[in-house]
C-alpha cells in the first residue's frame, strides 16, 4: 500500500529527530498507530465518497485519483469499506492503549480520538471538510507537522515543540501537492456533486498555481532547516528534485482536462513526495 508512506516517513522522521534514546518498541506501536489510522481513514473516504456519488461520476480506475473503484465494480460493498475502517480504527486505537500505558501518558488518546474524527470528517457529515474548501488545510498538518510530531514525542515526551512542528512542514507541504494533483484530476466529478476543493473553487487551469506555490514552500523549508541546522546537509540533495516537481507541475498545467495524462502527473508528485522524504530522514542519520 504505496499511500502509507505519506504518513509512515513523517512518523518515522518525527522518531529520529532525537536519535540518542531511541525506543524501538514505543516506535512500533506509534507505526502501527499511525498506519492503520490512516488505512481508516482512506477507507472511510472512499465509502462516503460512494455515498455521496462522487466516485461514480466516472467510473474508470486511474489508480491514483478518483477513489479504488472497488465498490463501483461491485467487488466489495460500501458496507464491507465501513467495517475495515472500523477495524482499521480499532487496530490503531489498541495499539495507542498500549503505548499510553507504557508512556503513562493518557493525553495520546485525546489526540488520537480528534485525529480519527476529523480524518472521518474529511469526507462525513456534519463537517465534510473536503466538501468545504477544508481537507487541503487537514491534509497538511496531519500528513506533516502532527504526524512529525507525534513520531517526536513517543520518543521524548515533549509536546508541543517548535522545532518539530516547524520540520514536520515540508511533509505537510509534499503531501498537500499530492493531493492538489490529484482534485484537479477530479475536478469535473468534484464539482458535479459540491465538493469544494481548492481546484473547484480556483478553476482546474489555473490551479497548477497553487501546486507550484506549495511545492516552493516546501522545497524553501528544507533550505532553512538546513541553515539552522536543524536538518543535516545532506537534505539540500533535495533540490536535485526540483525538475521533477517542475515536470509534474508543466503537466498540470498543459493538461488539466486530460485524465489519462494526469496519472503521470500524479506518479510523478508521489514519487518527488516520497523521495524527499527519505532523503529528510537520511539527513538525520548520517
Amino acid at each position: 500500500m504505496p499511500f502509507l508512506a505519506a504518513s509512515c516517513f513523517p512518523f518515522i522522521f518525527g522518531s529520529l529527530i532525537e536519535r540518542e534514546d531511541f525506543n524501538f518498541a514505543n516506535f512500533l506501536l506509534g507505526l502501527v498507530t499511525v498506519a492503520a489510522a490512516h488505512l481508516s481513514a482512506n477507507l472511510i473516504n472512499d465509502y462516503f465518497d460512494s455515498r455521496s456519488m462522487a466516485d461514480w461520476q466516472d467510473r474508470r480506475f486511474f489508480g491514483f485519483f478518483g477513489g479504488s473503484k472497488l465498490i463501483q465494480e461491485g467487488i466489495f460493498t460500501e458496507n464491507f469499506y465501513l467495517k475495515a475502517s472500523l477495524l482499521s480504527a480499532a487496530v490503531s486505537f489498541i495499539a495507542l492503549l498500549i503505548l499510553a500505558f507504557i508512556l503513562n501518558n493518557f493525553l495520546v488518546l485525546i489526540v488520537f480520538c480528534v485525529v480519527i474524527v476529523l480524518s472521518w470528517q474529511y469526507t462525513a457529515k456534519p463537517l465534510s471538510l473536503s466538501y468545504k474548501g477544508l481537507g487541503e488545510l487537514f491534509i497538511f498538518l496531519f500528513f506533516g507537522p502532527v504526524t512529525v510530531m507525534g513520531g517526536y514525542f513517543i520518543q521524548t515526551g515533549i509536546f508541543p515543540d517548535l522545532m518539530s512542528f516547524f520540520l514536520g512542514l515540508p511533509f505537510g507541504f509534499f503531501t498537500l501537492a499530492i493531493l492538489l494533483s490529484n482534485e484537479i484530476a477530479d475536478c469535473p466529478d468534484d464539482k458535479r456533486v459540491g465538493k469544494r476543493t481548492w481546484p473547484v473553487l480556483l478553476g482546474a487551469g489555473k490551479s497548477h498555481k497553487i501546486y507550484f506555490f506549495v511545492i516552493s514552500l516546501g522545497f524553501s523549508v528544507i533550505l532553512l532547516g538546513a541553515y539552522l541546522r536543524y536538518l543535516g546537509v545532506i537534505s539540500v540533495l533535495s533540490v536535485l528534485l526540483i525538475p521533477l516537481a517542475i515536470r509534474g507541475g508543466y503537466i498540470l498545467r498543459d493538461y488539466y482536462s486530460d485524465k489519462l495524462l494526469l496519472v503521470k502527473s500524479s506518479r510523478l508528485v508521489i514519487n518527488l513526495q516520497m523521495q524527499v522524504s527519505i532523503i529528510l530522514i537520511l539527513s538525520l542519520m548520517i
